[in-house]
């Protein structure tokens, strides 16, 4: 079962058990995966899938903060609890050592020796990472080999 189809049937799971968080969730992220689907005039494969999820969850990480700094409990609860709705679609997340391993496995592939190759290295290892990790983490991971 692919990504889109999961989602269906988590919608119509929600329905049925009257969750209406949890449904307007979905039906968000579903939403903007059609928009995309009719823009590109064909449907979306898991990468492109797991993509908007990661986007997702990045807004409302960064909403998040921006509710706390303003006093707004309501709206940072409710961002995060969407935020743990959207992370069970996404693969299983690396833990910051399996990510500095990775890291030093790419550094030493693309033979990169200090911050100005950090491109070259993030190109390389941001496919390996794909969905796993969080672009932030690897970026410090990297920063912090290539000193």
């Amino acid at each position: 079962m692919n990504l889109s189809e999961r989602l269906n049937e988590d919608m119509k799971q929600a329905m049925k058990s009257k969750d209406k968080f949890r449904l307007s969730t979905i039906r968000l992220i579903r939403s903007t995966i059609k928009n995309l689907e009719i823009d590109l005039k064909r449907d979306l494969d898991d990468n492109e899938v797991l993509d908007i999820l990661s986007r997702e969850i990045k807004q409302r990480k960064d909403a998040l903060q921006e509710f706390g700094k303003a006093g707004r409990d309501e709206l940072a609860a409710n961002a995060e609890a969407e935020i743990e709705i959207l992370i069970q679609y996404l693969p299983a997340q690396l833990t910051e050592e399996e990510i500095k391993v990775i890291v030093q496995q790419t550094i030493q592939e693309t033979g990169a020796s200090s911050k100005a190759e950090m491109g070259k290295v993030m190109a390389a290892l941001m496919p390996k990472v794909k969905g796993k990790a969080d672009g932030k983490l690897v970026n410090q991971a990297v920063q912090q080999f290539l000193q």
